[in-house]
């Protein structure tokens, strides 16, 4: 398993950077909150391959959880017309 280590942390790393590249480039913003919070996930996944469990805890509750969920709220509540 050792052996493939590299190869799965640079895999991960190169999916990162393309769900980057969707949040970016994107036209439609459910994809982009998607590509971003799948950037969260992947980044999650990486930091429990490096042996810090807390931090992908972490990562996985807020970057990747709560802040794709509040950004699906805000922009429902956006396009709802509901900003106050």
């Amino acid at each position: 398993m050792s052996h493939l280590l590299p190869w799965l942390t640079a895999l991960l790393c190169f999916t990162m950077v393309v769900a980057a590249l969707v949040a970016i480039r994107g036209k439609s913003t459910p994809i982009a909150i998607l590509a971003a919070g799948l950037v969260s996930l992947v980044a999650s996944v990486l930091f429990l391959i490096l042996a810090s469990p807390d931090v992908a805890m972490t990562e996985a509750a807020i970057g990747s959880g709560l802040t794709t969920f509040l950004f699906f709220f805000v922009l429902g509540r956006v396009r709802r017309g509901d900003h106050g």
